[in-house]
């Protein structure tokens, strides 16, 4: 028998950030899984670990550096954790580091204070960093972005058998909840090199989700998607791949006749399961694939 890819960490640390200016407080709210690879085959069929970082280890890194280096942005704190795993450990040879980013909102309140908060209902921003010592992989990401438009959509023309039964339309809600992850050409900006704005860069590949989504007349959740891909690669030129898994949030038209009222496209059914999954990753001309198929693990 062999050994095959293996990896180990500590997962789901979740810290939390404040720095303090003044009177006026910001917060990054922040949680961090850590995978480490290597030389890692004596503890595996020896039960050596000699050569083994504890867990314990990792997660305090996690929180010393949150003091020592600052949480600038999801992207560049994980490159600060991933460059130090690989340089410090002898047996590892590379790191990943995936993080999730939980916005908060100042409440904005009649004698409010500047550091009163409110969780933001919005997506989850989500990195991955994976460092070897030598080459980056940066791809920075979200979830849970629910969007919907309540018409300029269709579904129609599609292959019918005798197992068909969905009607074709013509004006019809489209409702999704986008995933994404894009990946940032070359280094993505290595630490104490030329910095990429990373939170600038996330707002900005949003935005464009967004505009291509609202504004697409839409004949299929699979036209929208390839859509909202291309505008981020055409415009961002920094990144050279978005892979997009988008749910479709079937909205039903309720039959209302029994109670002799009319239906005219206002009363929907919206159900949660089973759903359409469409998913495809565009791709800027010559760049190859490089982001993971399975997106159920952001």
């Amino acid at each position: 028998m062999t050994l095959g890819q293996n990896q180990y960490g500590k997962a789901q640390n979740h810290v939390v950030r404040i720095v303090r200016d003044g009177i006026t407080h910001h917060i990054k709210d922040l949680t961090v899984s850590v995978a480490l690879s290597g030389d890692m085959a004596d503890v595996h069929l020896r039960g050596c670990n000699a050569k083994v970082l504890t867990t314990d280890a990792t997660k305090n890194t996690v929180f010393a550096f949150a003091k020592e280096h600052g949480v600038e942005s999801a992207e560049r704190f994980g490159m600060h954790l991933a460059r130090h795993f690989v340089a410090s450990q002898e047996a590892v040879t590379s790191a990943r580091v995936r993080i999730e980013e939980h916005a908060w909102e100042r409440i904005e309140a009649p004698g409010g204070k500047p550091h009163s908060f409110v969780r933001a209902g919005r997506e989850t921003r989500t990195a991955q960093i994976t460092h070897d010592g030598e080459g980056w992989q940066i791809l920075s990401g979200l979830k849970d972005l629910v969007v919907l438009n309540s018409t300029d959509s269709e579904f129609r023309g599609y292959v019918r058998d005798r197992y068909t039964t969905l009607p074709e339309t013509t004006d019809r809600i489209l409702a999704t909840e986008v995933n994404a992850r894009w990946r940032h050409a070359g280094t993505g900006g290595e630490p104490g090199g030329e910095a990429v704005r990373w939170d600038h860069s996330y707002a900005t590949v949003r935005d464009h989700l967004l505009h291509a989504f609202a504004e697409t007349y839409s004949r299929s959740l699979q036209e929208t998607l390839y859509a909202m891909g291309s505008r981020v690669i055409d415009r961002c030129p920094g990144i050279d791949e978005i892979r997009l898994s988008l749910p479709n949030k079937h909205h039903f038209l309720v039959d209302l006749t029994p109670f002799g009222l009319e239906n005219d496209n206002e009363v929907y059914h919206a159900a949660d399961r089973p759903y359409g999954l469409i998913e495809a990753t565009v791709l800027r001309d010559g760049a190859e694939a490089a982001i993971p198929v399975d997106l159920t693990n952001l």
